[in-house]
């Protein structure tokens, strides 16, 4: 959600049955301002809220001029005071995938190696020490995951200029009906992998200005169906 709309949107957001309270969004919507002024930001999203047992991170993320480039992420415990978090790497990942339960609250708590398997904890940590992962590190993780699995656009909502930065698209005025109902008409807002294995002749019908990103028409859902 844009920073300078954001009250707007999460009143309506509200309507579904969660969300959050008209001090937090006055709150959140006065201190994402500042935030985008402090960092130099040229736009600043509200990412979402993780609630954990103690309390809850408020996730933003901080744009540049090139919307696809790396994004900076920070969290929030109180709305108002913001920490930075640094670039997600595999071994966060690859650490937060064998986490289980919910999240804590707090930044500094440390998950032992009893909560993960210990064949795994032998393979992550073969200097001998015990291991111990960060419950920030964990964020940095969850974030990252979301953000690659659902973190979703429209066709043609961004473009691709020819010295290969993207932005926003401001002719852009949504998908037609029939095209709405089409999986290939949203694409994976991170970098693309599928599309670098498209041979010459698939690529021929792409429109580079819109289609340089991997569509979801090729997604394999994962997990089982009970």
């Amino acid at each position: 959600m844009e920073a300078a709309s954001l009250p707007a949107a999460l009143e309506l957001a509200a309507g579904g049955g969660a969300g959050l309270s008209p001090e937090k969004r006055a709150v959140l919507g006065a201190s994402l301002l500042l935030l985008q002024r402090d960092y130099r930001f040229e736009r600043v999203w509200f990412w979402g809220c993780i609630q954990g047992v103690r309390g809850a991170y408020y996730i933003a993320e901080g744009l540049g001029p090139d919307r696809a480039a790396p994004r900076s992420r920070l969290y929030s415990l109180n709305c108002v005071e913001w920490s930075l978090l640094p670039p997600a790497t595999q071994e966060m990942v690859a650490q937060a995938e064998r986490l289980k339960g919910r999240f804590q609250g707090d930044p500094s708590f440390e998950y032992e190696y009893t909560e993960i398997n210990a064949e795994d904890a032998e393979r992550l940590f073969e200097d001998g020490e015990k291991p111990m992962i960060k419950e920030e590190a964990r964020l940095v993780a969850t974030v990252e995951q979301i953000d690659r699995e659902v973190g979703i656009i429209p066709r043609g909502a961004f473009v691709k200029t020819p010295l290969g930065s993207v932005c926003e698209n401001r002719n852009f005025e949504g998908l037609s009906l029939t095209e709405a109902k089409k999986l290939s008409s949203y694409f994976h807002f991170t970098e693309p992998v599928n599309l670098k294995n498209k041979t010459l002749l698939e690529k021929a019908d792409l429109d580079p200005s819109t289609d340089f990103l991997d569509s979801l028409e090729h997604d394999i859902p994962q997990g089982k169906c009970s």
